[in-house]
């Protein structure tokens, strides 16, 4: 692959004063490219700040402007409606955590400048998971997977349960128990997540992860995903946050020791790697070091020249610009593996089996 490809998002990501000497053409690409990633409203956020967009032509100004008014719309809805939550789930007074993009803008961290997000993710103990579904049901949120077999799959080997959309608003919860399937390799246990969670100054009943939780929770999110559409905008997350969280002290010295307690390393690792590769974060060499050493994480010679071929190709927006005729089948080999890292083989082949013939026949719930 051509690092070259991705010049124009890395330099209105990180370099935006160079966009206003960028040519029609050059316009024309950014503008693709970055819609295809869930990075327009984000560079617009970017120019933003730096007063800069007064000096960009009026065709690209005039989606970058669209953009960001999506975003800030996006922002302040969520923000409400995971107030709601929060007080709605109150009363059984258990721990109730924010979790991914709505964490961001709660805690109003800079990834959640221009960051497009509609759902509101919560993390829950186990033991409360039934008590939280019918308070939530209660109050107006209703099932949107229907099928008997989706409520069973999701409820015998999901971490999550089925999401809940609000009858009347249209918002989507979806309410974890854990970051990983129960059927996945990989066993973090949640509780040590719910005990280091914070709460935000000022809001006391707001609840988020502990920074380098946060990082790890990106991480393992994004490297056990199968669908990598997004997946230069979650690199580009993840890099916003290693910048934010590792001005504070022991903020590396903590990362990971965290992930190998958590048994999250190898995501971690693949985080910080692919993160320094494509959108330039600047690891410690220590720190990396010990990711790509620990247990559970190691991988160098064959096994990580093929993790590359195959991550630096599917990592970049799907775009004919950003591709190379190995594109598809990498996208393709990650995600037959995603499913491999969170199922065992004989659940594995019943549920794609199920799942594809359901799509052949056109159900939507498929």
């Amino acid at each position: 692959m051509n690092p070259a490809d991705l010049d124009l998002l890395r330099r209105a990501l990180f370099e935006p004063q160079s966009l206003a000497a960028l040519a029609a053409n050059d316009w024309d690409l950014l503008i693709r490219q970055a819609r295809q990633a869930g990075l327009l409203a984000r560079i617009a956020a970017q120019c933003e700040d730096r007063s800069l967009l007064a000096a960009i032509p009026a065709g690209p100004r005039m989606h970058l402007e669209s953009a960001a008014n999506m975003a800030k719309r996006q922002r302040r809805e969520l923000a409400w409606e995971a107030e709601q939550i929060v007080d709605v789930l109150r009363p059984l007074d258990v721990p109730v955590v924010i979790l991914k993009g709505a964490a961001y803008v709660m805690a109003d961290l800079d990834v959640a400048r221009g960051r497009l997000v509609s759902d509101v993710d919560i993390l829950v103990p186990r033991t409360a998971i039934d008590a939280v579904e019918a308070t939530l049901m209660k109050q107006g949120w209703a099932f949107t997977a229907h099928s008997e077999y989706d409520q069973r799959y999701y409820r015998t080997w999901m971490h999550e349960l089925p999401p809940l959309r609000h009858i009347q608003r249209g918002t989507v919860v979806d309410v974890h128990h854990a970051i990983l399937p129960r059927s996945a390799r990989l066993h973090p246990d949640s509780t040590k997540l719910l005990d280091k969670a914070v709460a935000l100054p000022g809001k006391p009943h707001i609840r988020v992860l502990a920074p380098e939780d946060m990082v790890i929770h990106s991480a393992t999110h994004l490297f056990h995903e199968g669908e990598l559409e997004r997946g230069l905008r979650d690199l580009v997350d993840i890099d916003s946050l290693l910048r934010e969280f590792g001005k504070q002290p022991g903020f590396w010295e903590r990362l990971v020791p965290r992930a190998i307690e958590l048994d999250l390393s190898r995501p971690l690792f693949y985080a910080l790697r692919y993160a320094n590769l494509m959108v330039g974060s600047v690891i410690p060499p220590e720190v990396m070091r010990a990711a790509q050493n620990a247990p559970g994480g190691r991988q160098d010679g064959i096994m990580l020249a093929c993790m590359d071929a195959l991550f630096l190709r599917a990592l970049r927006p799907v775009h004919a610009s950003t591709a190379d005729r190995h594109t598809p089948l990498a996208r393709w080999l990650l995600y037959v593996r995603s499913h491999w890292i969170r199922m065992p083989p004989w659940l594995l082949l019943p549920h794609l089996v199920r799942k594809t013939t359901r799509r052949l026949r056109g159900d939507p719930e498929a």
